[in-house]
């Protein structure tokens, strides 16, 4: 990440139980309690080490194949036209991220001419070392929700960035309400029979084949397990119980968190919610372990907890 041009890219490895899920567990130090000091954060932007991970449209800057990407950090400090945000410090290097969309064509940016291109992190975050990752999921999703509060939601007036762009103040002072960036919570669940079988269901929106575990948000005054239940029975018609909570993960696509989730079927016949769901049913243990990918049938993305949580349900019973 230090070499401007060319940053390291150590081993990439699928989410296990001994290691974060993907875009999770990264060592940065946020440093929040630096972002109220300006004077600090001038000095932070300028300094000769800072890197800056640029992102326009929701993409971030890359070089290298599809099937080899890197994350390509410049130096920081200058006029880039727009307020930089500050990540945090990552073995003691400020870590800074600008988003370049008002630009026509970003990649052409003097600073960052011929040095790569802007991929959507969905597409080669899977195979990009994990901090790498982490951090271009941290750019992209504090910048998206950047982009999209400019404005006051109280009483519309404009909203400035503040705290090194962690925070938007209104304005108007006769309202001066400060925004936070949004994070939306959102139970993931492996519904399982305890005997062997598993439910996967397709939407409508997922590549060609794709099946995954059942998803869902959070309502209001809602806990986390009484969400896990309304979503299955709303998604698939079954009674569950014997919740477990398993692990969570950042997804800034755009801005949610997932919080992944084992429950057991009661009830065992499936009702499928087509406004949901394109279709849902049972799968056992011995086809998941032994069919073959393919434009029918393939499993959640690798770097999603819902492919962590049906590749360790496989597992146990090994």
């Amino acid at each position: 990440m230090h070499d401007r041009s060319r940053p390291d890219r150590l081993n990439p490895g699928r989410p296990n139980p001994g290691r974060p899920n993907a875009y999770a567990g990264i060592p940065l130090d946020r440093a929040a309690l630096r972002r109220k000091d300006m004077d600090w954060l001038k000095d932070a932007w300028t300094s000769p080490q800072a890197c800056l991970l640029p992102v326009a449209k929701s993409r971030n800057f890359v070089t290298g194949d599809t099937d080899s990407a890197r994350a390509v950090s410049v130096p920081a400090g200058g006029d880039w036209g727009v307020e930089p945000v500050f990540l945090g410090l990552l073995d003691g290097v400020p870590q800074f991220t600008v988003d370049l969309t008002g630009l026509e064509a970003p990649e052409e940016h003097p600073a960052l001419a011929g040095l790569g291109r802007f991929e959507d992190l969905r597409t080669v975050g899977p195979l990009m070392e994990a901090t790498e990752a982490g951090l271009c999921a941290y750019a992209r999703g504090i910048t998206w929700w950047n982009a999209r509060h400019r404005f006051c939601g109280v009483c519309g007036s404009a909203a400035a960035g503040a705290e090194g762009g962690h925070v938007r103040v209104c304005t108007n002072p006769d309202c001066a309400t400060h925004h936070f960036p949004r994070t939306d919570p959102a139970v993931i669940m492996l519904v399982h029979d305890g005997a062997g079988r598993m439910v996967l269901g397709r939407n409508s929106r997922f590549p060609p084949g794709m099946h995954s575990v059942l998803a869902g948000f959070v309502e209001p005054g809602e806990s986390l397990e009484d969400s896990v239940k309304r979503e299955v029975m709303e998604e698939v018609g079954l009674e569950v119980t014997d919740i477990r909570y398993h692990s969570s993960q950042p997804w800034p696509f755009p801005s949610s968190l997932m919080l992944g989730f084992s429950a057991r079927a009661v009830s065992l016949d499936i009702r499928t919610d087509q406004e949901e769901l394109e279709e849902a049913r049972w799968f056992d243990r011995a086809f998941l372990r032994t069919f073959t990918p393919s434009e029918d049938f393939r499993l959640a993305r690798p770097d999603s907890i819902a492919r962590r949580l049906i590749d360790e349900w496989i597992a146990e019973g090994e």
